[in-house]
């Protein structure tokens, strides 16, 4: 269950992360997984930002004017950008023993839920969201 107030995402990498953290001892490939997910999700966010300064120079281009609405979404996907940028380079500068002491929860996510937040986060990512346009083609 995710909680108000933070990103909804954000929370579950946490969480997805504490799970990785913890079960490192047990198997060590769970070490380069941690490690892949975090850059994974980094440089997704990167693409996200430039893809919305992209989408929002080509409508100023092609309109001569943008919409508030517009520039307030861009503005929103910014702010949530720089947030989880923020949240990652926390993560990444934290070593994996120490990142345990800073849980969201204290309960613990079980192999079961961490299998349904990796579906569910790889259910986000673009090829996911596209995936019946090409089994259509």
């Amino acid at each position: 269950q995710v909680s108000g107030g933070e990103d909804e995402i954000q929370q579950l990498q946490k969480a997805l992360l504490d799970y990785l953290d913890e079960n490192t001892e047990t198997d060590a490939s769970l070490v380069f997984s941690r490690k892949f997910y975090i850059a994974q999700w980094f440089r997704d966010t990167t693409m996200e930002t430039e893809k919305a300064m992209k989408s929002q120079k080509d409508e100023d281009s092609s309109e001569g004017t943008h919409h508030a609405k517009d520039v307030e979404t861009t503005g929103q996907i910014m702010h949530r950008a720089e947030s989880r940028k923020k949240f990652l380079r926390s993560i990444i500068k934290t070593a994996p023993s120490q990142f345990s002491t800073l849980k969201m929860n204290s309960d613990t996510v079980d192999y079961e839920d961490a299998c349904l937040i990796v579906r569910y986060l790889a259910s986000m990512r673009p090829f996911a969201q596209s995936f019946d346009i090409y089994l259509t083609q």
